[in-house]
């Protein structure tokens, strides 16, 4: 690699992990990393202190340092669609040729469609509607767990666990799903009680792979929250799909999980997405290589 030349950083940081890969602008890979969560609501310093993190096993993998400043980096990352968190984070000095700040929705739209217009329906530990149609974004949801993002993982741990307590109290039956979280908490219903005072979105979306496995099983109550989830999602898409967009994905680590509970309406709609956030993000940093060529700003 010549001195001058521009590298790309891609970074997708969500609301349990970040990731980065770092690319010249062939397209050729030249490092990947990962760290812990990097949702700027839960606070800036630590989004961007996982971000350099995973930043960092990318430039060790490609022999450079941290402060290269012949990067172009796209950091997408959950909670960037907030404009007073968003201005916090822009204010922070990055030591890269420039800096496009985005929400990793809209990074994950880029990737989905490839750059093209198009709609997904991320479900992951939150859960958030985006499109691009004729060079314009729409959102629908993704406020923040928990006034928002139902149908999520962490909105299915929640539920989960408020079903639990119910079962406590003797006013619905217990099911499978219900004593295996219960065990989780040592049988003590006041246990639960102390771990949601402190609980993140991430820490209830941990919960969320025991329900759907639960689910697939035919669990009554793992079923109902499957559909329940489900029908959030379908809202979701419905909204999306009225704009209208021609080309509608699911996206996110819970997304597989949901499909078969969505509906029909919402399934005949679906294609499979041509990339993710991280494609998306590297997406957006080649563009804004081509034709930002110079300064330092904030996208």
């Amino acid at each position: 690699m010549g001195k001058g030349k521009l590298l790309l950083l891609g970074v997708d940081g969500g609301g349990t992990r970040c990731r980065a890969r770092l690319a010249d602008t062939q397209g050729r890979v030249l490092g990947e990393g990962a760290a812990g969560p990097a949702n700027l609501r839960l606070g800036v310093e630590m989004s961007l202190a996982a971000v350099r993190a995973a930043t960092d096993q990318c430039l060790d993998q490609a022999g450079l340092r941290y402060g290269d400043g012949r990067i172009v980096a796209c950091l997408a990352l959950a909670g960037a669609c907030e404009p007073v968190t968003l201005a916090q984070a822009q204010a922070v000095p990055l030591p890269f040729a420039r800096v496009i700040l985005t929400s990793d929705a809209r990074a994950a739209c880029v990737g989905a469609h490839g750059g093209g217009d198009g709609g997904i329906v991320i479900v992951g530990t939150g859960s958030v509607g985006w499109a691009i149609t004729e060079g314009r974004d729409h959102r629908v949801g993704g406020w923040g767990f928990p006034v928002s993002d139902e149908g999520s993982g962490a909105w299915l741990g929640c539920e989960a666990l408020r079903r639990v307590l119910w079962a406590y109290d003797g006013l619905i039956p217990w099911t499978s799903l219900l004593r295996l979280l219960f065990e989780r908490f040592e049988g003590d219903g006041y246990a639960i009680v102390r771990w949601m005072g402190a609980a993140t979105p991430r820490d209830y979306a941990s919960l969320a792979p025991a329900v759907v496995a639960q689910a697939g099983q035919g669990d009554a109550i793992a079923v109902e929250l499957a559909k329940g989830a489900a029908m959030h999602i379908d809202q979701i898409a419905a909204k999306l799909l009225a704009i209208p967009v021609h080309r509608l994905s699911i996206m996110g680590g819970l997304g597989q999980s949901i499909l078969p509970f969505l509906s029909w309406q919402t399934q005949r709609n679906l294609v499979t997405p041509l990339g993710d956030a991280l494609g998306g993000a590297l997406h957006l940093a080649r563009f804004d290589s081509k034709y930002q060529r110079s300064g330092r700003a904030h996208g």
